[in-house]
């Protein structure tokens, strides 16, 4: 059997099909550890119990489950390999990182009974071709090429069956066996992922909010030439499917093989785009993942793809993170301290010790923002920094403060376009793009 055949399997539909599925993959977990155990007790040895768990086996095979059952479960173990990878052993991350590009796939039937369930049977008839092979699978839907009888050629993501009903259950189930498996570090805070990864996908399992987002994308950036959002095709979207048109273009991370300028233009522009979503716009696509990004070598513009992540910021939140932008790049800490307040990092009553970790972590991660001097995103160390930052201060914390969801969104983002820029190679004078949507340094006041 070919590895395509491999990728097929049916999506467990059901809240009780989906349990118990991970209730075996939980209960086996428990066998092998235990079976790993007593042989190392035999040879006189005393391992702790996360180090029988937590083994590239059993993540690869946890991996392979949360593919294969996809929904929350996969859009959980995406968040972890997004999130928590630095923080992760080297080999666990590289084996979680398949989630975020690897999916299988919906049996034709399966596939077709959906279908006929949105557009009714003989749908055949409104198309010249469709192929049933997907040409991308994630943890919602899979998306098919397809050409209707008038000729347009369209993008067509069809969600897997059952998804909606179960994302409730699936994180409160998948939450629990992270919690006692030891597959994460000790310290993540796993609270917020959770609550995240659960209000992400009830979002992005409308297609319907979808297409609107795609369209309000589409407007707003229409006559910009830098920049390309399909057009939704209106007469084939429902809920579980989202048509679009066609786009042809290659993977963002392809363009690590073109010139230093192109790589360093396509940087600078990802960068731009994300200033001016928060800042113009008031709402953001949030999910970083590189699929999201593709590039036109005939035209040199950027393919924007999956909106089903998009966030309305508030005007009064994004004031919030225009004064922080602004305490940045001054390298005022005091000024800092306040704005850190205001997003919700720390409060008034945040001991000094604790405030000052989280004030330390934000300079490191803001050390490319205040030179002049184009950063270099791919020789500089600032991940892997801010990762082992991010860790000292997850095991020593007492105490415990979630932001509020718009600031872990927009963490997420400019974690990933971070990612994305060290990914090409990129060299980018960033200060000169940040500043016109800093508030100004000398427009703050001291606290009363």
């Amino acid at each position: 059997m070919s590895d395509d055949e491999n990728r097929y399997a049916p999506v467990p539909t059901g809240r009780a099909a989906r349990i118990g599925r991970m209730g075996r993959f939980g209960t086996g977990l428990l066998g092998r550890a235990a079976l790993d155990g007593a042989r190392a007790v035999a040879s006189g040895k005393r391992p702790r119990f996360n180090d029988l768990v937590m083994t590239p086996a059993n993540a690869a095979r946890f991996a392979e489950e949360l593919s294969q059952m996809r929904g929350a479960a996969m859009k959980m173990g995406q968040l972890i390999s997004m999130e928590a990878g630095e923080v992760m052993p080297a080999e666990l991350a590289r084996i979680m990182e398949r989630l975020r590009s690897e999916a299988h796939y919906m049996p034709p039937g399966q596939l077709k009974g959906v279908l006929e369930a949105n557009w009714g049977k003989g749908f055949q008839r409104r198309f010249k071709s469709f192929d049933v092979r997907p040409i991308a699978a994630a943890s919602i839907g899979q998306v098919h090429r397809a050409v209707t009888k008038e000729g347009r050629a369209l993008a067509i993501k069809v969600q897997y069956p059952g998804i909606r009903a179960s994302i409730d259950s699936d994180i409160r189930n998948l939450g629990g066996l992270l919690r006692w498996s030891g597959l994460l570090p000790r310290g993540l805070d796993l609270g917020p992922l959770l609550e995240e990864a659960r209000q992400q996908l009830h979002e992005e399992a409308d297609y319907e909010r979808e297409a609107t987002a795609l369209r309000r994308f589409g407007d707003w950036l229409a006559d910009d030439p830098d920049f390309l959002v399909p057009g939704v095709a209106e007469d084939f979207t429902t809920r579980d499917i989202l048509a679009m048109d066609f786009v042809d273009g290659r993977p963002i991370e392809s363009a690590e093989a073109e010139d230093q300028d192109t790589r360093d233009v396509f940087a600078a522009r990802l960068i731009t785009l994300v200033l001016r979503e928060l800042f113009d716009l008031g709402a953001m696509q949030t999910d970083p993942n590189f699929a999201n990004f593709r590039w036109q070598p005939e035209t040199g513009r950027i393919v924007l793809l999956d909106f089903g992540a998009v966030r309305d910021f508030a005007p009064d939140r994004v004031a919030i993170f225009r004064d922080l932008l602004g305490a940045t790049l001054a390298g005022d800490r005091e000024w800092m301290h306040r704005a850190a307040i205001a997003v919700g990092y720390m409060t008034q009553d945040t001991e000094p010790r604790h405030a000052d970790a989280i004030l330390d972590m934000m300079e490191i991660a803001a050390s490319p923002l205040r030179s002049d001097a184009p950063f270099d995103f791919r020789a500089e160390r600032l991940a892997t920094r801010f990762a082992e930052a991010g860790q000292h201060f997850a095991e020593e914390r007492d105490f415990a403060v979630i932001p509020p969801v718009d600031a872990l969104f927009l963490q997420r983002k400019v974690g990933g376009l971070y990612l994305l820029c060290a990914r090409l190679g990129a060299r980018v004078e960033v200060r000169p793009l940040l500043e016109p949507f800093a508030r100004p340094a000398n427009s703050h006041s001291a606290p009363a």
